[in-house]
């Protein structure tokens, strides 16, 4: 499933900005439904990186509600944590969703 961003704009960031990013303690999803897909969506992402060593785009919200965008590879996910190709590590509860290209 493909995530449609409504943010208005949408911030293009590198992996390695990553660790400069702050994120608030909330998820950004309220439905218990859109946890679940994501947490689905993560863990096709990860079969996607592993097998195929394959990109995708990320989507997610920083702590001062921004939206932002992020082309990586996801190498691990767990129920609190995306592991990216670079080692960096992204809290699921800020992802919006992912595109799979």
């Amino acid at each position: 499933m493909s995530f449609i961003p409504v943010a208005p704009t949408v911030e293009i960031v590198e992996k390695e900005t990553l660790p400069t990013l702050h994120f608030a303690h909330d998820d950004v999803l309220a439905d218990p439904a859109d946890r679940q897909r994501r947490r689905a969506d993560a863990d096709r992402a990860v079969t996607l990186g592993n097998a195929y060593h394959g990109k995708l785009d990320i989507y997610f919200k920083t702590s001062d509600g921004s939206t932002k965008r992020m082309a990586t590879t996801v190498w691990a996910a767990d129920a609190d944590h995306l592991t990216l190709k670079s080692g960096a590590s992204l809290p699921l509860r800020a992802v919006l969703g992912f595109d799979f290209y």
